[in-house]
């Protein structure tokens, strides 16, 4: 067996071993904790949206232990200040009475970190935690001070209660890599959360990867190689979700008002690339991209008021751009090989 089919082999294994510790804990979400490992071994932060009790925070928590990263948490409020996230100065006295300044960092000098109920926040604070996510780094006091990697965001919001929010705009749910849907179990998913919540037994979840597994595995992620004809095909679609270019397709002039941009077309190709790895394959396909367009483009495409006012979401959206965006370029078929 060559290096990298073992390599590939590892990280298909890793990824397999992740999937199986946290469904020790976290009963029937199996897509949303793919989702979320994707964006982890893309490099990514991620947004999850789902009612209160559906276990967001907990599958969060459950990963850190599986991982063997610093986890911390932030649990979003109005009154919560930027200071609280990233830290700041503070006086302090040695033992010969000399003051000086020491800095006491904040939550977010985690390796994991969950943003729980990101909307809650204002503006300003929110803004705190996107610099981290953007810079890999936090600015306090006029000093840079860079975040241990791995650095992974996974934050929630509650689309239920709106009172007292301040919905992120569209430009910083660009910084997310994927947006996941939590979705409510059905009935016999929600037996198997009453019976792993209600009793005495406690699952303990294994140690599986630790932060430079993560980053070899990100690593990897960047070798796989795409066919020019794929990501001709990314652009492509990119650009027909944009209502305003030549290039649109109709679902786009019919019910957006602005499409997806560059980010998204780099979220669809990294996350497909992490999805053919743990497929074991060291090439994307086509299926591996429409398996990751749903999550990746979701929160990057804006409805326009035809279409909010039909109900017609994003998703369904993507659905239409998907079939009526073809996987050919000039009449002639491209293949993923």
């Amino acid at each position: 067996m060559s290096e990298a089919s073992e390599r590939i082999e590892a990280f298909q294994k890793a990824a397999q071993e992740l999937r199986e510790a946290v469904g020790q804990v976290v009963v029937g979400q199996a897509q949303v904790v793919e989702e979320v490992l994707v964006c982890l071994f893309a490099g990514g932060h991620a947004l999850l949206e789902g009612a209160p009790g559906l276990g967001k925070t907990l599958l969060i928590r459950t990963l850190s232990e599986a991982m063997h990263l610093d986890f911390s948490r932030i649990q979003f409020t109005p009154d919560l200040m930027p200071s609280d996230i990233v830290g700041t100065n503070m006086v302090v006295e040695d033992e010969h009475g000399r003051k000086r300044f020491e800095l006491q960092r904040g939550p977010i000098f985690g390796q994991l970190v969950l943003a729980d109920e990101i909307n809650r926040a204002t503006p300003k604070t929110q803004s705190a935690l996107l610099e981290a996510m953007a810079e890999g780094a936090v600015t306090i006091a006029g000093a840079r001070h860079a975040l241990k990697p791995p650095f992974v965001v996974l934050a929630t919001e509650n689309p239920i209660e709106m009172e007292g929010t301040y919905p992120l705009p569209e430009a910083q749910l660009d910084r997310f890599l994927f947006k996941i849907f939590v979705p409510s179990p059905d009935e016999d998913t929600l037996v198997g959360i009453l019976e792993a919540t209600t009793g005495t037994a406690k699952a303990t979840v294994p140690r599986v990867v630790d932060g430079p597994t993560i980053l070899a595995m990100r690593e990897l992620v960047r070798e796989v190689r795409v066919a020019g004809a794929l990501t001709r095909y990314v652009a492509r679609f990119v650009r027909a979700s944009d209502p305003s270019t030549e290039a649109a397709a109709p679902a786009a002039r019919e019910l957006l008002r602005y499409g997806a941009g560059v980010r998204g077309a780099q979220a669809m190709l990294l996350a497909a690339k992490v999805v053919a790895l743990m497929d074991g394959r060291a090439h994307v396909a086509f299926a591996d991209l429409r398996r990751v367009a749903l999550p990746a483009l979701r929160h990057r495409l804006i409805p326009n008021f035809e279409a909010e006012a039909d109900g017609i979401s994003t998703d369904q959206i993507v659905t239409r751009l998907l079939d009526e965006v073809p996987e050919v370029s000039d009449g002639v078929a491209t293949l993923a090989s």
